[in-house]
């Protein structure tokens, strides 16, 4: 992607204009250096390459007013929000009579299923939909009928709940849809209506869908039914059904690899198919793509905001998790150093922004997950008000001197890690408000004094542990990747084959299996407890299964885990 833009390629003769140079090449025409003036009033936003080809008609006979409303809603439909605002008003620069511009300014403006609503997103919104009230006469009656419904969204004042207004809201996407049942972006624009009133909450912990997820993935499924393309639909259905029936979104994951390659959110969410269905090398090679997209994305256009903040550190965090998954330990580090150095460390200091801090520890997690004893011990202490962080690294030298055979000095670890897991301020520090910090250091404590009992040779005491800490593991809210950095199954599975309970070992292997397909830690164990208990044939299968899930991994496994 760059920041070249290709605003008068559908002229008669055509002037090059780069952004960040301005530099205008001769030979215009006057009506083409009218139109460049016009590019230049204002906030300038550019037309970005790799968009796609989704099109949204409006009513505009501005060839640019209406290819920046596309690439508007493109990046809505990508989750880059603040960039998608800048094309909506540039689209209404260049057109300045037509409604529908402020419509997707307001639009984007609005919460998401993965964040709120900024206060200072509230008078931004309120105007951009008075605007484009102001103008709707200017449209067709389909046009004032999505800024109508548009309307039940926001208000000047507006409640500190704001429950009302999204269901409101989606009440009459809901009746948008019903009247205009041919257009695929009001339907898609319902089910994400249906999505942000509940999200990521569309499956109950047995397998069942919530009341309202069979509405959203019907309206979904019909739009790619009729446009299997569109890629707002698909990206929202992929968010639908991952937590539960990920293989029902393998298409849509296939199709995001490639259909708008500019987008990097886009590009990356196959990941979140893959890593659910084990193919954990596709979703190394997405968040490898989806890096590089958002990397050139960030640097030559200079974005700021919620998008280089949280979601390109999300590439690099997912393409930390399928790594490790493979079992590639020098991926992982680089990854996690890369997800831990975008954080800004006194932006991770304000409420709600606690999944920085998450991103801001995953090189500990790294280190612990391949036994990097020697760096966890040189890490450097977390500043005192950083009460994750700090936790976390109590955490990660209590494992490395449990590595190193040190049990005093784990012990000391561990009695530091209870008192911060206690203190309930972890309550406050979320990720993604969808599972709290204080819930992982409780799995923390648990693993870590399990793995002091095993160092002792107290197996019972041990597995007990480890059982109480995936308890808790299987209890917290569905997020991608999982908050806890690593299932804890593997801990357990491998302690009851040193505890020779092989046939127990087997149980917790498979069932690390069914929620982590073909993942070749698990696979290892299985391998190893089949052949324990002289199950020969089996365990030569699960081998075969495991050569293959192990074929890009850089390290030997005498278990799994590594100790």
């Amino acid at each position: 992607m760059n920041c070249v833009n290709r605003a008068l390629k559908n002229r008669s003769r055509f002037c090059l204009v780069i952004f960040f140079g301005f530099i205008l090449l001769g030979g215009c025409t006057s009506q083409e250096k009218e139109t460049t003036k016009k590019l230049f009033k204002g906030q300038f936003a550019p037309l970005l390459q790799g968009m796609g080809d989704h099109h949204f008609a409006i009513s505009t006979d501005d060839t640019l007013a209406q290819e920046f409303f596309n690439q508007g809603l493109t990046l809505s439909y990508g989750f880059n929000h603040k960039e998608a605002n800048r094309s909506f008003r540039q689209a209404a620069e260049l057109d300045p009579d037509n409604p529908m511009a402020w419509w997707g300014a307001a639009l984007v403006l609005g919460p998401n299923i993965n964040a709120g609503m900024p206060e200072d997103n509230i008078p931004r919104a309120w105007k951009a939909l008075q605007k484009a009230i102001k103008l709707k006469e200017n449209g067709t009656q389909k046009e004032q009928d999505y800024i109508e419904a548009l309307s039940h969204r926001y208000e000047k004042d507006p409640p500190e709940d704001r429950t009302p207004l999204d269901s409101a809201y989606a009440e009459a996407m809901g009746k948008l849809a019903e009247k205009y049942p041919n257009d695929l972006d009001a339907q898609t624009l319902y089910a994400e209506a249906l999505m942000d009133l509940h999200p990521w909450n569309y499956w109950k912990k047995n397998g069942e869908t919530q009341p309202w997820t069979p509405k959203i993935l019907k309206v979904l499924e019909s739009v790619m039914k009729r446009d299997p393309d569109h890629p707002g639909a698909n990206h929202l259905y992929i968010h639908a059904v991952e937590a539960e029936k990920p293989e029902k979104a393998l298409a849509s994951a296939n199709r995001l690899r490639t259909l708008v390659p500019g987008a990097g959110h886009l590009v990356h969410m196959p990941s979140h198919i893959y890593i659910r269905t084990g193919d954990y090398h596709q979703g190394t090679l997405a968040n490898e793509r989806a890096v590089k997209a958002d990397n050139e994305y960030v640097r030559q256009c200079r974005q700021q905001g919620i998008y280089p903040l949280a979601y390109v550190p999300h590439n690099y965090h997912f393409l930390w998790a399928t790594a490790t998954m493979e079992g590639r330990s020098e991926r992982s580090l680089k990854a996690a150093r890369n997800t831990s150095k975008l954080v800004d460390t006194e932006t991770m200091r304000q409420p709600g922004l606690g999944t920085l801090q998450h991103y801001w520890v995953i090189p500990l997690y790294d280190h612990v997950r391949f036994a990097r004893w020697d760096k966890i011990l040189s890490y450097p202490e977390p500043a005192k008000d950083l009460i994750y962080p700090r936790s976390v690294w109590h955490y990660s030298r209590g494992m490395a001197h449990v590595g190193q055979e040190n049990l005093n000095k784990a012990s000391d670890e561990l009695n530091k890690l209870k008192t911060i897991a206690a203190d309930d301020t972890l309550k406050e520090v979320t990720i993604w408000d969808i599972n709290t910090t204080q819930e992982l250091m409780q799995i923390a404590v648990h693993v870590l004094k399990g793995e002091i009992e095993a160092q002792k040779g107290n197996y019972d005491q041990a597995i007990a542990q480890l059982r109480e800490a995936v308890e808790i593991e299987d209890q917290l809210n569905y997020n991608e990747p999982p908050d806890w950095f690593f299932p804890v199954r593997h801990n357990l599975g491998s302690l009851l084959l040193q505890a020779d309970r092989p046939a127990e070992a087997e149980s917790v292997y498979r069932a690390d299996l069914a929620k982590f397909p073909d993942n070749g830690w698990s696979l290892y164990g299985l391998w190893q407890s089949l052949k324990a208990q002289g199950k020969k044939v089996k365990a030569e299968e699960v081998k075969k299964k495991f050569d293959k899930s192990w074929k890009h991994a850089d390290v030997r496994l005498q278990s799994s885990r590594i100790l």
